[in-house]
C-alpha cells in the first residue's frame, strides 16, 4: 500500500506543471538574476566615482591620476555640464555624490597650504558613499605622510630615521581562515536553493487536501493501513522531489558560477536533512491548515519570514541582533549555515553534527505532529 501511494505522488508530481514552476524555474531565475547583480564568483566590486575638476591644473590632475590607480575604483568624469547641474542632481536623487576638484587647489597645493577636495552627496546614499570617503581618507593620509617626510627632511633626518619615525604605532595583519573565497554566489546560491525547498509545502498541501475531498482518505479508515503508512506514503515522493531540487541548482550554482561545493558527502547530507526537515513540516502543515489558500499563506510566511531571519536573502551578520535570535530557531538558518560551513570554512561531515541533528528534528517532529492529527483530518468532511 505504501508503494502505491508513493507511485500516485510521484505521478502526480510529474505532471504537475506548477510545481516544477515553483521548485525549478523560479529558484534558478532568482539566481541567475541575483548573481548578476551582485557579481558573479571570481568578480571584484570596482566603484565608479564620478569627478568635476573645477581647477584644471596639473597639481589636481596628479591627485585625480593618483586615485584612478587606486584598485577597486574608477574615476569617471562628470559630462553633465556645469557643477551646478551635478548638484542638482543628487538633490534630485538622480546621483549619489560627485567629487569635485574646487578652483584654487593647485595654488593652495603650491603654497604649502591644505587643500580641500570637496564631495558632493546625497543624505541618505550613506552605504553608496562609505568606500569612496574611506579612499579619499586613505589618499588624504597618504599626502599627510609626504608633506611630513619632506618636512624631516628639511630638518637634517636621513631616510633610515625618517622611515622610524614614520613607521605606524599599530599595524593591521589580516588572517584569512576560510578554505574557500568568498563571494556573493555563496550566499546567493545556497541561500535561494534553502528557501526555494519549501516551496515543496505548497505540492503537499494540495495533494492531501485532494485526497480528503476525494474521499479517499475516509475509505483508508476501513483499511488495515496505519496512518503512518499513508503518512510515509505522502512524505517519501516529495523528499525525493526535494532531493533532485536541491541537486539540479547546487550543481547549475557549480557549473555556471564555479560554486565550490566542498566535502560531497557533507553538503549531499545536508541536502537530505533539509528535505525531511522541509516535507516534514509540510505534513504538519497540510494536517493543520483549515483550507488550501491558508495553507498557501501560511507557507509564504514560512518560507519568505524564515528567509529573512534565517540569512539567506543577506548575510546573516548584518542582520539586526534581535533578528538573529529569532533566526537561531528557523531551519533556513541551520540549513544556510550547514552549506556554507562545507562550502566556504571546509569542514566535513564531523563538522555538522549540530545542522543534522535540527533539520531533521524539525522533520521529525513534524511528522509527529501529523499522525496526531491525522484522524480528525481524515474524518472532516470540507
Amino acid at each position: 500500500m505504501i508503494a502505491t501511494i508513493i507511485r500516485k505522488e510521484i505521478l502526480l508530481t510529474l505532471k504537475d506543471k506548477g510545481a516544477f514552476f515553483w521548485l525549478f524555474a523560479l529558484p534558478v531565475l532568482f539566481i541567475v538574476i541575483f548573481s548578476s547583480i551582485f557579481g558573479s564568483a571570481g568578480s571584484s566590486t570596482t566603484y565608479k566615482v564620478p569627478y568635476y575638476d573645477a581647477d584644471g591644473s596639473a597639481a589636481s590632475g596628479q591627485f585625480l591620476e593618483r586615485l584612478g590607480e587606486i584598485k577597486g575604483f574608477a574615476l569617471e568624469a562628470y559630462e553633465g555640464g556645469s557643477l551646478e547641474e551635478g548638484v542638482k542632481e543628487i538633490k534630485d536623487g538622480s546621483r549619489s555624490y560627485l567629487l569635485v576638484v574646487p578652483a584654487g587647489y593647485g595654488q593652495q597645493v603650491e603654497a604649502g597650504q591644505s587643500a580641500e577636495i570637496e564631495l558632493y552627496r546625497d543624505t541618505v546614499a550613506d552605504e553608496a558613499v562609505a568606500p569612496v570617503l574611506a579612499l579619499l581618507d586613505s589618499v588624504s593620509a597618504s599626502y599627510h605622510d609626504y608633506k611630513l617626510r619632506g618636512i624631516l627632511a628639511g630638518m637634517g633626518q636621513n631616510e633610515e630615521a625618517i622611515d622610524a619615525i614614520m613607521q605606524p604605532a599599530i599595524s593591521i595583519k589580516e588572517v584569512k581562515e576560510n578554505a574557500t573565497k568568498t563571494n556573493a554566489v555563496t550566499q546567493i546560491v545556497p541561500g535561494y536553493t534553502v528557501m526555494f525547498v519549501f516551496f515543496i509545502m505548497i505540492n503537499m498541501i494540495q495533494n492531501l487536501l485532494k485526497d480528503r475531498r476525494s474521499g479517499m482518505l475516509s475509505r483508508l479508515q476501513g483499511t488495515p493501513m496505519k496512518p503512518i503508512h499513508y503518512l510515509v506514503g505522502m512524505w517519501v515522493p516529495n523528499v525525493l522531489v526535494v532531493l533532485v531540487q536541491s541537486t539540479v541548482l547546487l550543481t547549475f550554482g557549480q557549473l555556471v558560477y564555479g560554486l565550490q561545493l566542498g566535502h560531497p558527502l557533507a553538503i549531499a547530507l545536508i541536502v537530505l536533512g533539509l528535505a525531511v526537515c522541509a516535507t516534514g513540516i509540510g505534513l504538519m502543515l497540510a494536517l493543520l491548515v483549515s483550507s488550501e489558500n491558508m495553507g498557501i499563506a501560511m507557507v509564504q510566511v514560512i518560507a519568505m519570514g524564515g528567509a529573512i531571519v534565517g540569512g539567506l536573502w543577506f548575510p546573516y551578520e548584518f542582520l539586526p541582533k534581535a533578528v538573529q535570535t529569532i533566526g537561531l530557531f528557523t531551519p533556513q538558518y541551520w540549513a544556510q549555515k550547514g552549506m556554507q560551513d562545507v562550502m566556504i570554512r571546509g569542514m566535513d561531515i564531523g563538522g555538522i553534527g549540530w545542522t543534522l541533528l535540527i533539520l531533521f528534528a524539525f522533520g521529525l517532529a513534524g511528522l509527529g505532529v501529523a499522525l496526531l492529527r491525522f484522524k480528525k483530518f481524515a474524518l472532516k468532511t470540507a
